[in-house]
């Protein structure tokens, strides 16, 4: 579905010589999203392209997102947008929406590409700006050398994101992401551990790993043997000198006893913090989303993590709002939550995604009532995020610097530093109080 256009004017200035080209990247949706588009930037930064602001680059990438009727309406809102830039730069759509929609993206402006494949972005950037695999010439040294000391992700992101699995086989009533993103498949290991190793060489000490159905992951390592997720991290810590490993959101069925235990043998190589799925506390609810488990199950999970893993914080998502949600229900759900006690939470009021069958469902519930539900769950949300904090005064954690004074704790909360340290570093702290914001640690760097 990619089409290459004239090259921008805005390439070259007056006068002067060619301009190396420049290239914007708009990331919308999921953390699977983030990785993709940072290895877009890391092809496009080998081949000699910058990285410059939307005003500013000849090319603009958008990784777009379909999960709802919303996301769909931002998307179409970032491509008109870039693509009716002065620069009129060629504007590439990638991404959920532009697999389930590329004609109506297609539509929005002569200047618009879109390429199903996300393989092929640089491919299509590249053509697009009719400049072909730049030759790097004379400054190959100087490329290598920008490439080795950049921050870990070409976008800037200093915990990169490391994507080893895509697509799912899970048909919840209100995701089209399936359709999208097609069946489950796991990355090679040794290809992960390639990419944990890519990461590490321009110096990230904490990489994430991400996936649309993170916690089925399968693969075999170079013996032969078949492995799981408990097994692949275990295997990176042996094989890697990762500083630490974090897990982005996982189903409850896949937070095993097995992983809680490869989790807790790591000594804080693998973060201590699991965010659990949720999207309801009520089983009623839960049946009609047709989601994979009940709250007994998530309660379970939660249970055993934390008895093999005590230091664990918990984060979730939750949708308020899903059609048929009876006053009733919203009570049960905010009862769990508040059971669960969770550290982090991602509250989402439902939105109806054309072609779901949640879409068309009877008890569609009024916004007014949806609005209402979320400012209560963002309430219970704040408080015990407040309470896990202040749980936490007094312990030991690996800090991940991420800034000059700042960082980020095992349990994913941010931390103010007494010492200035080298960005990137894991330095050990200890938690002596919580700032005036109620959710910001304050941490002593221990020697």
């Amino acid at each position: 579905m990619s089409a290459s256009i004239p090259r921008p004017d805005a390439l070259a200035v007056p006068g002067s010589s060619p301009m190396v080209p420049g290239v914007a990247y708009v990331n919308l949706g999921c953390r699977v999203n983030r990785v993709e588009t940072d290895l877009i930037a890391d092809e496009l930064a080998r081949a000699g392209l910058e990285v410059l602001p939307e005003e500013e680059a000849q090319a603009v990438v958008i990784n777009t997102c379909a999960v709802t009727a919303e996301a769909e309406a931002k998307a179409r809102k970032a491509v008109r947008h870039a693509a009716s830039l002065p620069q009129a730069p060629l504007v590439v759509a990638t991404g959920c929406m532009a697999n389930l929609f590329a004609d109506e993206l297609l539509a929005l402006a002569p200047n618009v590409v879109v390429e199903r494949d996300k393989s092929r972005v640089p491919t299509a950037v590249l053509d697009g700006l009719g400049v072909g695999a730049l030759a790097v010439g004379d400054d190959g040294e100087l490329l290598a050398e920008r490439i080795a000391h950049a921050t870990p992700t070409p976008t800037g992101r200093t915990r990169p994101g490391i994507k080893i699995q895509d697509g799912c086989d899970n048909r919840c009533g209100y995701c089209i992401v399936w359709k999208a993103r097609g069946v489950s498949r796991s990355v090679d290991a040794l290809r992960v551990r390639e990419l944990v190793l890519r990461s590490l060489d321009r110096s990230a000490s904490e990489v994430v790993l991400t996936g649309i159905n993170l916690g089925v992951y399968r693969s075999s390592l170079p013996d032969g043997s078949k492995i799981e997720l408990p097994g692949l991290l275990a295997w990176l810590l042996d094989t890697t000198p990762v500083g630490r490993i974090r897990l982005s959101s996982i189903e409850p069925p896949d937070v095993t006893p097995e992983l809680a235990k490869t989790m807790a043998a790591s000594h804080g190589r693998i973060a201590p913090f699991l965010h659990i799925c949720l999207q309801s506390g009520c089983d009623a609810t839960l049946f009609r989303m047709a989601r994979i488990y009940d709250t007994v199950l998530f309660r379970t999970a939660v249970e055993q993590a934390r008895s093999l893993l005590p230091q664990v914080s918990l984060g979730t998502d939750l949708i308020v709002g899903f059609p048929g949600e009876t006053d009733e229900e919203f009570e049960r759900s905010l009862s769990f939550c508040r059971e669960m006690g969770f550290s982090r939470m991602h509250v989402f009021r439902y939105s109806r995604r054309p072609g779901t069958p949640a879409a068309t469902a009877p008890g569609q519930v009024d916004l007014h009532v949806m609005a209402a539900r979320s400012a209560r769950v963002r309430q219970l949300a704040r408080e015990m995020r407040e309470r896990e904090a202040e749980r936490l005064v007094g312990r030991e954690d690996l800090v991940c610097v991420q800034a000059p004074l700042r960082g980020v704790s095992g349990g994913l909360f941010d931390v103010m530093l007494d010492v200035e340290c080298p960005v990137d570093e894991m330095v050990p702290v200890c938690v002596t109080g919580v700032a005036s914001d109620g959710t910001t640690l304050l941490g002593h760097v221990l020697a």
